[in-house]
């Protein structure tokens, strides 16, 4: 959600009230029962487009380091907290497993994961983690930060093979900052080797190419389904901005419909 702040003015993104007004109607009109976010300060913020008297705000533990400017791009502007969280739509049944802490590698700055399960009157539970992964390695591995990424992917890969043995279906989603659909992608063939058997990953967005902005050519927001949730996959979806309206975040939401 681009540094998106608790208050009019902040961060690296600042925003009007009009701004906060326009994000929680793009939110109200995908209507969805469960939203993963990132870049968000706190639950005051995400608060400010999800509507609290629908959904239920909950976020990383992580403190984080929020410091140093934003550089040429903002001056004068600081950084804030940029933060996971998801938006639940009041009525679920929401259970908080640990936040998964080793996707920070020890770093106050990289983000955790947080992982819930999610259970909606007359289907099945589902358990979902909402991930941001380290910047700056799209693809290949010859970024500096894929250092990182690559440290961070082994850690997730437990997180999927745990998940894999256990008894809900599961979808990991959130800013990948990888192009997992890319022909031979490392990240996506280390990842989707379905050992075990529920680790036969099912990438929604394969075969579809995002039209929220001409500079991306493929995906790094991705929803990543089990086998069992992939089965249950009705349909891909990805928001975007109509002719001449303001981006109001440098991301466009993707989301799925989960059938069973």
């Amino acid at each position: 959600m681009e540094f998106l702040a608790e208050k009019d003015g902040a961060g690296c993104q600042p925003r009007t009230s009009a701004d906060y007004n326009a994000m929680r109607k793009i939110a109200d009109v995908i209507d969805a029962d469960v939203i993963a976010f990132q870049e968000v300060e706190n639950e005051a913020a995400a608060a400010r487009v999800f509507d609290p008297a629908r959904y239920t705000i909950l976020m990383e533990h992580r403190p984080g380091e929020a410091s140093g400017s934003c550089g040429g791009r903002r001056p004068g502007q600081t950084f804030i907290r940029q933060a996971v969280g998801f938006a639940v739509r009041k009525g679920l049944t929401v259970d908080r497993n640990p936040d998964v802490t080793d996707l920070s590698l020890g770093n106050p700055q990289l983000r955790s994961g947080v992982d819930i399960r999610v259970t909606a009157p007359g289907h099945q539970p589902l358990r979902l983690l909402a991930v941001h992964l380290k910047s700056g390695c799209f693809t290949g591995t010859a970024a500096s930060a894929c250092q990182v990424l690559q440290q961070q992917i082994p850690v997730l890969e437990r997180w999927i093979e745990a998940a894999a043995n256990g008894p809900d279906r599961f979808v990991v989603l959130g800013d990948w900052n990888r192009r997992l659909a890319e022909a031979n992608d490392t990240v996506w063939a280390e990842l989707d080797d379905a050992k075990p058997a529920n680790a036969d990953l099912r990438l929604a967005d394969e075969g579809t190419a995002p039209r929220c902005d001409p500079r991306y050519r493929a995906f790094i927001d991705h929803i990543v389904l089990d086998r069992r949730a992939g089965n249950d996959l009705a349909g891909f979806n990805e928001t975007t901005y109509a002719s001449g309206q303001k981006h109001l975040s440098d991301h466009c939401p993707v989301s799925v419909t989960i059938s069973n």
